[in-house]
């Protein structure tokens, strides 16, 4: 069942408070306005929202490739809420709903987007991604059919959590993985973690994941893996595992990961990590091995919503250490702490 309240009235102030990064390491808490709505977007209130890897990024380093912080940019992607205004042509009703929110916003008219695959769209809107603001704020503006609704049974986090569910999601699609596949994951981070626990809901047997990390690994092996490999020492060669995804961005685990994959097999990076890689292109070639890259995900909301609600997934165990939103650069900081494995902000906080 999904949680709604009556379509009543709610009072929406005018300003919201919003934990802005005005350059490269500078977070500060500000006033700014509430965003207008179009006629076909919903306004959420915040609930909560994950640190992602790239939130991260951008505060330490102020870019990521040819996306520059060069204004001031408010963080966060990962979120849900609860919808309290709709624009004019949506319908009332949802006023109230919880909601997990895909926080992007593509033309939806170009080649990619006709094609089913906007997440390709060349114009497309992304959270937190320059110029686009992000969700460390109070309310976030969504267009009303990328605001899913969750049922009772999953958390805020967890709804916020979808979000890398869906990297995750497209990541063993793309892969091709169900029952019986053998998966190879290198990096047990969350995106490792979520990834592993995919790759078991959709059905592989054997599921092997490696790094540096013995905590990690112990964790990973409660949540999702079959194996767990030191990265430092075990290697993965002779494994022929149909399937090797890479979330560790590490340009050795890319090269040692495809070597473990058999022929016909395929090979999905997702992490980040150096621009050019030196990659075995005659293994490639005699086993005829499938490689990819992903860009974060199209359609897959409705799935992870069902995974979780479902227990398949579980993403409440992610979650680490909580944050108010004045506390939003400790939450970007928490992740070097050890045991730390995902932050999540409550701007309500």
């Amino acid at each position: 069942m999904t949680a709604t309240v009556e379509a009543t009235p709610i009072n929406i102030p005018t300003t919201m408070r919003a934990s802005i990064l005005r350059k490269q390491g500078d977070i500060a808490l500000e006033q700014v306005g509430v965003p207008p709505l179009d006629d076909d977007q919903v306004l959420v209130q915040v609930a909560a929202v994950g640190v992602c890897g790239s939130d991260v990024h951008y505060y330490e380093h102020g870019r990521i490739g040819d996306y520059v912080v060069d204004h001031p940019l408010v963080l966060g992607h990962e979120l849900s809420g609860r919808i309290v205004a709709v624009g004019a042509t949506v319908d009332p009703a949802r006023i109230g709903e919880r909601v997990a929110v895909e926080p992007q916003r593509p033309c939806r008219v170009c080649d990619q987007c006709r094609q089913g695959r906007y997440n390709l769209c060349p114009d497309i809107e992304f959270y937190a991604t320059p110029p686009i603001d992000g969700a460390f704020t109070e309310y976030v503006a969504i267009q009303a059919d990328f605001a899913f609704p969750i049922p009772d049974n999953v958390s805020d986090e967890a709804a916020a959590l979808i979000e890398p569910l869906s990297v995750g999601i497209w990541a063993c699609q793309r892969a091709k993985i169900g029952p019986g596949s053998r998966v190879l994951i290198a990096g047990a981070g969350p995106i490792g973690i979520i990834a592993a626990q995919t790759a078991r809901a959709f059905g592989a047997t054997e599921i092997h994941i490696t790094d540096i990390s013995p905590d990690r690994l112990a964790f990973a092996l409660q949540h999702g893996a079959t194996h767990a490999l030191d990265a430092r020492t075990d290697s993965v060669a002779g494994l022929d595992v149909d399937a090797f995804i890479d979330a560790s961005g590490a340009p050795q685990a890319v090269r040692s990961g495809i070597k473990a994959v058999g022929p016909a097999g395929r090979v999905i990076l997702v992490g980040l990590g150096a621009d050019d890689v030196e990659l075995p292109v005659s293994y490639i070639q005699n086993r005829e091995i499938w490689l990819s890259g992903v860009f974060r995900y199209a359609n897959t909301w409705p799935l992870a919503i069902q995974l979780v609600a479902d227990g398949k997934v579980d993403l409440d165990v992610l979650v680490t250490a909580h944050f108010g939103l004045s506390e939003a650069e400790a939450a970007l900081q928490a992740g070097k702490e050890p045991g730390q494995l995902k932050a999540v902000v409550h701007p309500g906080r």
